[in-house]
Order: structure tokens, then C-alpha cells, then sequence
């Protein structure tokens, strides 16, 4: 027998498989067609994505921070706890599918989301039950909040671990100028009504808030020094001694008393200072040699160095005057160049900070004011309540579930700006909608609500953390 008559079998045996094979196939794909159509026994729900929220809240353990703090705010045992009420107010913000307290009525009537949310349906709240627990809050309670989204910032700088916590100072105007009545709504510096609350921001975090009215200006009473004072004990006492921080300020803040307390502190501020006519003098006469200049990449700025002091102040700070230089020669009218004045205890050198590294924190003082608008779209700056300590209440878990939002995104992700989609989308066993979509796609953690903390949880932070301090030369563009 030849060659070729010996693989005859084996060719013989490989088409008899890819005829099998194709049957298969065949089959396979009859059955898949859809012949018929009906009912199920299993529970569908369209909000499929808010299944990792719940997993991720039980992970972190932020529950077990709030009720350290508000155990005892409902009287009764009846009803739905305090724990669940929490979580459903946390999960109401998270969905993002409507910013009305009526919306809890529908959810109570949907089986499906009391599967998701992993509750018997007797402890899924109604609206009224809802306005209740928000208005057993009184005005005195903001510490309690203060004190979780503290725990919940130490909790991220030990997961992180920066050499430098640079943080930027600035309020945020609520616009409730078209609802009803509001206890503390009155008129803003942007000609609206509304309340102002005061924020430091880290790395698109909100990590402390202090809810204040709206006549309430930037530099308002002591709100400023006790915010400051209160992070910087923080900071020392639970993540590091010798960290460096950095303060980031816009003019609003501009003051002596300021600048004087990071002295105290021992802590670094960036500050913009006021074009007085003394300081456009001085400017004026130092000689054109003594400016240079400044590229990043889209706009060029000329600047030089002076020392800043206004007549009463003991201390003279480092500052440099900006402005912007124009290649076409055409130029602006006084009143409207954008010329800067930054104020800086940052000394120069090795040893600080150049002028140039100086300049580009300060822009990125603008960027830092993104996460105002964040919240915004998250959630709504309109505000539900008529009392002040509902309202409050209301604010203090928005801005708690911004940070956990921000905090599971991925760097430069920022899927809460993306407002929900409304429409009459398929229902699917696993089907989700509004943003907490994203989710779906990234999964961070297979524990169950009840099950063990994830590492590294906010209830670790009790315990003091350390960090490596590094110069201040060292600060990354990237910041």
C-alpha cells in the first residue's frame, strides 16, 4: 500500500467530525431561536449596576461610621432601621434615576429593587418615612457628619499615600432660588438665593464641609480657622507628623489672619492677592529685565517676583505678578486682563518651590473648583426640605456619597458628570441605568453587604499612619 492509501483513513475519520461538528452546530443554533413567550418567576429589576454599590457600601464599612454617630436620632423601634435608612438614602443618591423624595414610593412598590438592595420589603422606606428620618436631624448634628468624612479622607490618604497633601479652600453656591421658602436660603454673591457651604477639596474629594446660609461669605467669622486647624490635627495625628501640606485659596480669602495661621500651623498656602494701586505702582517700576517668562504650552505669561505687604501687616510674603502675553499684539483693556497677583509663604529655591512650579499649582487652582460642578450633576444643588437641620442632614450624606462615588472611579474617570438618560430602556435580569452603570463593567469586591470589611477600610483609621515626606521641590506636575 502506498503512502497515500495509509492516510486515507485518517482523512476519511476528519471529514466524518466536521460533520458531526456541523450537525451540532446546526442544532445548537434551533435552539436558541426564540419560539416561545412567557411569563417568569424571577425577579427583574432595570437597576442591575446599583447591585456592586451595595457590595462596595458593606465592603468600606461607612455604615458602621454613621451609626456610631446617629444610632439613637429615631426614637422608635418600629418601622424600618436606622441602619437601612442610611443605605437606602446612600443608594438613592447612587442611582441618580430622580432627585425627588417621591421616587421612594416607587421604589417600595418594586420588588425588584428590594432584591437588589438586598432588603426584606418591609424595611424599604416610603417618602414619608424618608422625610421623617431628614427631619429628625437637628442643626447641631453637622459634627457627626463632619466626622465620618473625616475618617473617610485619612482612610484615603493611607490607601494613597502623597508626600505633599495639597488641598484647595473655596465655597460653593447652591442655587434655590426658585424653590419655596428655605430656613438659611438667602441671597448669594452670584445674585441668586440660595446656601454657600465651605469646602476643602483633595483630589476631587470633598474632605471637609462646613453647611452654612447663604449670606455667609467666603471668609465669614471663624469658619476658616477652625476648618484649617481641624485638618491639620488630622493630618499630623493620623496619617503623618511631617507630611507637607499646601493650602490653595483664591482672593476670597485673602487676609492676614489667614496666611498668619499657616504660619502657625506650620503648614504652606497659595494664595491670590489684590491688584491695590501701591501693588500696580511697585509692578510698574520694577525694570523689564526682572520679567520672564512663562509657557504651558497653550498661553504665555510674563512674570516677576516682588515682596507683598499691605501697610498694617507684620509679614511680607513672597508673590509674583502674571500676565498673559500676546502674540498677535492685540491687547485688553485694564479692567478686563487677566493679570494675577500670587501670595505664597513657599520659599524659592531648592529648598521650596521655583516660580514656575508656583505658577502651574496656582492654575490648578481652577481645575480644583470641578468637583463643585460634580457634586452638582451628581446629585442637585436644590435643596428638599423647608427646616435647616433637614436640609443639612440632606447635604452632609450627598457630599458622603459623592466621595465614596469619586473614590471607586478610576483616575480621570468622571462618570457622575454624565446626567442620566431618561427613556423606557429593555428590562433585563441584570439591566441598569442612570450612572451606576459604569459599574457593572468594574466589580471591585464579591463580599456580600453583611460580609467581612474590605482591607483598608474607614474603620482602620483610628489607628495612627505614617508617610514618607518628601521636599516640597518634588511635587508632581500630575498633582
Amino acid at each position: 500500500m502506498s503512502v497515500l492509501d495509509k492516510s486515507r483513513p485518517m482523512l476519511i475519520y476528519i471529514s466524518q467530525r466536521w460533520a458531526e461538528v456541523d450537525k451540532m452546530a446546526e442544532k445548537k443554533s434551533e435552539n436558541c431561536r426564540i419560539n416561545k413567550l412567557e411569563t417568569t418567576d424571577d425577579t427583574l429589576t432595570s437597576r442591575g449596576g446599583l447591585t456592586f454599590f451595595v457590595k462596595y457600601l458593606g465592603s468600606v464599612g461607612v455604615l458602621g461610621l454613621l451609626l456610631e454617630k446617629f444610632t439613637g436620632i429615631k426614637k422608635s423601634a418600629k418601622g424600618v432601621s436606622v441602619g437601612n435608612l442610611f443605605l437606602q438614602a446612600l443608594y438613592f443618591f447612587f442611582d441618580g434615576t430622580s432627585r425627588h423624595l417621591s421616587y421612594f414610593d416607587e421604589l417600595k412598590k418594586d420588588a425588584g429593587n428590594a432584591a437588589v438592595i438586598e432588603m426584606p420589603d418591609k424595611q424599604v422606606a416610603s417618602s414619608h418615612a424618608m422625610k421623617r428620618f431628614f427631619g429628625a436631624f437637628g442643626i447641631f448634628r453637622a459634627d457627626g457628619f463632619r466626622w465620618v468624612l473625616q475618617h473617610l479622607f485619612i482612610w484615603r490618604l493611607k490607601l494613597k499615600k502623597p508626600p505633599v497633601v495639597m488641598m484647595t479652600l473655596d465655597t460653593m453656591v447652591m442655587d434655590n432660588d426658585e424653590a419655596a421658602k428655605r430656613q438659611g436660603c438667602d441671597p448669594t454673591y452670584k445674585k441668586v438665593k440660595g446656601f454657600q457651604p465651605l469646602h476643602l477639596i483633595w483630589e476631587g474629594k470633598i474632605v471637609y464641609a462646613i453647611f452654612r446660609r447663604g449670606k455667609r461669605h467666603s471668609n465669614y467669622g471663624n469658619d476658616v480657622g477652625k476648618m484649617i486647624r481641624g485638618i491639620v490635627r488630622l493630618i499630623r495625628a493620623r496619617y503623618s507628623a511631617s507630611v507637607d501640606i499646601v493650602i490653595r485659596m483664591d482672593a476670597g480669602f485673602f487676609d492676614e489672619k489667614n496666611f498668619e495661621l499657616c504660619d502657625e500651623l506650620g503648614i504652606h498656602f497659595i494664595g491670590t492677592g489684590k491688584a491695590f494701586e501701591a501693588i500696580k505702582e511697585k509692578v510698574a517700576a520694577i525694570g523689564e529685565k526682572e520679567w520672564r517668562i512663562y509657557d504651558n504650552g497653550r498661553q504665555k505669561w510674563s512674570y516677576t517676583g516682588f515682596e507683598y505687604q499691605c501697610d498694617k501687616w507684620q509679614n511680607a510674603y513672597r508673590a509674583l505678578y502674571t500676565r498673559p502675553k500676546y502674540d498677535d499684539q492685540q491687547g485688553l483693556l485694564e479692567f478686563a486682563r487677566p493679570d494675577n497677583i500670587i501670595v505664597t509663604n513657599l520659599a524659592s529655591g531648592p529648598q521650596g518651590l521655583g516660580d514656575e512650579e508656583l505658577i502651574f499649582h496656582h492654575h490648578q487652582r481652577g481645575a480644583d473648583e470641578l468637583p463643585h460642578r460634580r457634586l452638582k450633576e451628581f446629585r442637585s444643588e436644590q435643596l428638599p426640605f423647608k427646616r435647616y437641620g433637614a436640609n443639612q442632614a440632606y447635604y452632609y450624606l450627598m457630599v458622603i456619597a459623592f466621595f465614596l462615588f469619586q473614590g471607586r472611579q478610576p483616575p480621570g474617570h468622571f462618570a457622575c458628570c454624565q446626567l442620566r438618560q431618561y427613556g423606557s430602556p429593555p428590562v433585563g435580569r441584570y439591566r441598569s441605568k442612570g450612572r451606576v452603570d459604569w459599574w457593572r463593567h468594574h466589580p471591585e469586591s464579591d463580599q456580600r453587604r453583611h460580609g467581612a470589611p474590605q482591607a483598608g477600610c474607614p474603620l482602620d483609621t483610628l489607628s495612627a499612619g505614617s508617610a514618607r515626606a518628601d521636599k516640597l521641590a518634588s511635587i508632581p506636575t500630575s498633582l
